[in-house]
């Protein structure tokens, strides 16, 4: 499938708090949360290199409607809920169209 909708987005986690909010971001990728769908096509978890509490994630979808669908659904709902609470600041969006790229992990 291709991605034509994505956005990334930045967390800062609360001092001390990045290895939590990583390890909760990767449970998006578990059986029947938002990041396993067949519609996100790219769910890619990074950390800053000089900030550790700094987390950045990227995602790909089919489209911007399945996105939102899958989001409204009970497991993402549940993920953004705990996340809420690691964080020091409001997270940071940027939404985008993928022309093209590679993704292999």
């Amino acid at each position: 499938m291709t991605a034509h909708y994505g956005f990334t987005a930045t967390l800062t986690a609360e001092p001390g708090s990045g290895d939590r909010l990583v390890d909760l971001l990767l449970t998006g990728l578990d059986e029947g949360a938002p990041g396993s769908s067949e519609h996100c096509v790219v769910y890619l978890v990074s950390r800053s290199a000089s900030e550790p509490d700094v987390v950045h994630v990227i995602e790909g979808w089919t489209s911007e409607e399945d996105h939102h669908r899958i989001f409204a659904g009970e497991a993402a709902r549940a993920i953004v809920a705990r996340i809420g609470g690691l964080l020091a600041k409001e997270a940071e969006y940027t939404d985008y169209v993928p022309v093209h790229g590679k993704a292999a992990f």
